[in-house]
C-alpha cells in the first residue's frame, strides 16, 4: 500500500465532511469526529499494526521519526496541500502505533465569528503586558490565540514572534511581520526560543504553552520589559491560573513572582467549549481584568478572593463563567441542560436564570 496516498485520502475525507479530528488505531477502521461525535469510516479497511506504522512514518521527517522512536510519542503539524494544516500526535499503545490528527482550517476566524467576548479587543490595543488564554485540552485556546494575533496582524505595523509546538495556524501577510518558530524544527525548546526572542526586536510575543518554571519566568520578564505577550496554560479558571503560576516557583521566590505578576498581567481568559443548539460549539469564557483590586489580591496572596471580584466587576468588562453561561442560555445559543451539565456551579446558574 502507498501509505502517504492513503493518509491524504483520509485527510481529504475529513476536510470534505467538516470533521474536527481523525483517529487511527489498530483493530478499528479510521474514525472522524463530526460535531463532537466519532464516526467510523466503515468503507475503509480495519487498520493493522503494519498499516498504522506505515501511515505514521509516511508523514514524518527523518528527524521526527528519530524523536518518535526515542520518546515513544510526538506532536507536529502537517500541511495538507492547500486545504489546511493538521496537528498530529503519534503514540504507542500496547506495542502498536496510533495517530490522532486535528484539522486546523486555513481561514482564521475573527473574535466575533468565534463568539468570544468583545472585551478581547481592548487587550489587543495595549502596548505591553501579559494575556493568558487558559482551559483544558481541546477547548479552543489555539483558535482564540490565532484570532487575537491575526487581528493585530491586520491592524498594527508590529513585529510578532510566536514560539509553538507545533505551529498550527499560519497568518497571511498584512501590516505585521510575523515570525513563527516551531520547537524541534526552528528551536530546541520554549525557554531557549523565548530568551533569544528578547534579542529579536519583537513588539508582540506568543508562547504556545508555558510548560515549566524557566518558560514561565521568561514569559513574565518579557511582559515586564515592554512587550505584549500572549501565552496559554491548562487551567480552568483565572484564580487557578494565578495559583498554578505562583506554585511553580520555590517558596523563597513566590513573593517576587506575585509582585511581577501583579504588575505585568493584563488579563486571563479561561474558556471551555459547549455544544451549540444549532450545531458545533461555542466558547463560554471567564474574563479577569487586572485592575487595582486584583493586583492587590495577587500581591497579598488572597487569590481565593478573585472570583468575588470578577462577579462584582461586570461594568469593567469582567465576566464570570456562570454569567457567561446564563447569557448564552438567554440568547438561545446553548440549551439549559448543557448549561447545567457544564456549569461549575449549576445552582448559581439556575438562580441567575430566575
Amino acid at each position: 500500500m502507498d501509505y502517504l496516498t492513503y493518509v491524504k485520502k483520509l485527510l481529504d475525507t475529513a476536510v470534505q465532511e467538516e470533521a474536527s479530528d481523525i483517529d487511527i488505531s489498530v483493530g478499528h477502521a479510521p474514525n472522524i469526529r463530526i460535531t463532537g461525535q466519532l464516526v467510523p469510516l466503515s468503507k475503509e479497511k480495519i487498520v493493522t499494526p503494519e498499516d498504522s506504522k506505515g501511515m505514521a512514518l509516511s508523514i514524518m521527517s527523518e528527524l521526527q521519526q528519530k524523536k518518535f522512536m526515542e520518546e515513544k510519542e510526538i506532536d507536529f503539524s502537517y500541511q495538507h496541500e492547500d486545504k489546511g494544516r493538521f496537528r498530529v500526535n503519534i503514540f504507542f499503545q500496547r506495542g502498536s502505533i496510533s495517530l490522532a490528527l486535528r484539522f486546523i482550517p486555513s481561514k482564521i476566524r475573527t473574535i466575533e465569528e468565534l463568539g468570544l467576548p468583545p472585551i478581547l479587543h481592548d487587550f489587543l490595543a495595549r502596548p505591553q503586558g501579559l494575556i493568558l488564554i487558559t482551559g483544558a485540552t481541546s477547548q479552543g485556546k489555539s483558535t482564540t490565540l490565532a484570532a487575537m494575533i491575526d487581528e493585530i496582524n491586520h491592524t498594527r505595523a508590529v513585529h510578532i514572534i510566536t514560539v509553538e509546538d507545533p505551529i498550527e495556524y499560519t497568518y497571511p501577510t498584512d501590516r505585521a511581520i510575523i515570525d513563527q518558530r516551531e520547537v524541534l524544527i526552528d528551536t530546541l525548546n520554549f525557554n531557549n526560543a523565548l530568551r533569544a526572542t528578547l534579542r529579536q526586536n519583537p513588539d508582540v510575543i506568543m508562547v504556545g504553552e508555558m510548560r515549566d518554571l524557566e518558560t514561565i519566568a521568561t514569559t513574565i520578564t518579557a511582559a515586564e520589559t515592554g512587550h505584549l505577550v500572549f501565552a496559554t496554560l491548562h487551567t480552568n479558571s483565572a484564580a487557578q491560573t494565578i495559583h498554578r503560576i505562583v506554585d511553580v516557583f520555590p517558596a523563597e521566590q513566590q513573593d517576587q513572582i506575585k509582585f511581577q505578576l501583579s504588575s505585568s498581567l493584563l488579563g486571563v481568559v479561561s474558556q471551555r467549549l459547549i455544544p451549540r443548539i444549532k450545531g458545533g460549539f461555542i466558547p463560554v469564557c471567564e474574563v479577569l481584568i487586572n485592575n487595582n483590586a486584583v493586583s492587590n489580591l495577587i500581591r497579598e496572596n488572597k487569590i481565593h478572593e478573585i472570583p468575588a471580584v470578577i462577579e462584582t466587576s461586570s461594568k469593567e468588562g469582567m465576566i464570570s463563567s456562570n454569567r457567561a453561561m446564563v447569557d448564552l442560555v438567554r440568547r438561545k445559543e446553548i440549551s439549559l441542560k448543557n448549561a447545567m451539565d457544564y456549569a461549575v456551579d449549576p445552582s448559581e446558574v439556575r438562580n441567575l436564570l430566575r
